[in-house]
C-alpha cells in the first residue's frame, strides 16, 4: 500500500502494540483490541510513518499516534465505501438515519457532478469500514468530497442546499491539494478556514 494514504482513510492494523507515540491509555488498548481500525489524520508525514487516530466509545476519547506502513493489514477509503455502496449491506441501515441517508446522498452527488469523488467519514464511515456499531440514531453524517479545487460559491450553494434537505444533519469537507474547507463556509462566501497538514489557516474565499 501507499505509505501516505489520504486523510480519512480507514486502516486495519495488527494491534495496539503497533501504535507509535506516548504510552496509550487503557481505553486505547481495549478499543484497538476490540476493533483494530484507525483513521488517517491530517498531519504532515513523520519519517515515512502514517499519522492515525483511535476512536473510543465516547466522543472525548480520541488518541493521536503513528503507525509504520508495514503494520497496516487493510485499507478502506471513503470513496471506496461510496463506490461499493457499502451502506446497502448494513444490517443497521434501518436503525441509523445517517447510514440510510447515503442512498440520497449518492443521488445528490451524482446530480451535481461529483459521482465517485465523495464518501462517508466520521462514525458512519468507521462503522461501514470496520463493521463495528459506532454510529447512533442521533449521529450526524460526515462526508468528504475530493476536488482539484474548491467549488465556487455558485456551485457550493446548490450542493449545500440539497444536503440540508436530508433528514439528517450533514457536514461535508471539500478536500483539495492545498487542504480542506467546509462546504458550509464555501456556500456562505467570504473568509475560509483551510485545514492543512501543518494546521488551520484563514484564506480569502
Amino acid at each position: 500500500m501507499s505509505p501516505e494514504p489520504c486523510t480519512h482513510t480507514l486502516l486495519q492494523i495488527a494491534g495496539a502494540d503497533t501504535l507509535l507515540g506516548p504510552g496509550p491509555p487503557g481505553w486505547v488498548i481495549e478499543s484497538v483490541r476490540r476493533v483494530p481500525w484507525v483513521v488517517v489524520r491530517r498531519v504532515q508525514d513523520l519519517a515515512g510513518r502514517i499519522a492515525v487516530g483511535v476512536r473510543g466509545e465516547h466522543r472525548a476519547q480520541r488518541y493521536a499516534a503513528w503507525v509504520e506502513p508495514g503494520a497496516v493489514l487493510d485499507t478502506v477509503t471513503p470513496q471506496g465505501l461510496a463506490c461499493s455502496r457499502r451502506w446497502r449491506s448494513s444490517v443497521r441501515r434501518c436503525l441509523i438515519p445517517a447510514i440510510d441517508a447515503l442512498e440520497e446522498v449518492e443521488i445528490i452527488m451524482t446530480r451535481h457532478g461529483f459521482a465517485e469523488a465523495w464518501g462517508p467519514t466520521g462514525s458512519v464511515g468507521f462503522e461501514l469500514a470496520s463493521g463495528y456499531a459506532s454510529a447512533t440514531a442521533a449521529s450526524d453524517l460526515d462526508l468528504a468530497l475530493w476536488s482539484d479545487r474548491p467549488p465556487e460559491v455558485i456551485e457550493a450553494r446548490p450542493l449545500a442546499s440539497a444536503l440540508a434537505s436530508l433528514a439528517v444533519r450533514t457536514d461535508l469537507l471539500v478536500e483539495t491539494p492545498q487542504g480542506a474547507v467546509a462546504l458550509a463556509e464555501l456556500a456562505r462566501g467570504g473568509q475560509l478556514m483551510l485545514r492543512t497538514g501543518s494546521g488551520p489557516r484563514l484564506i480569502a474565499g
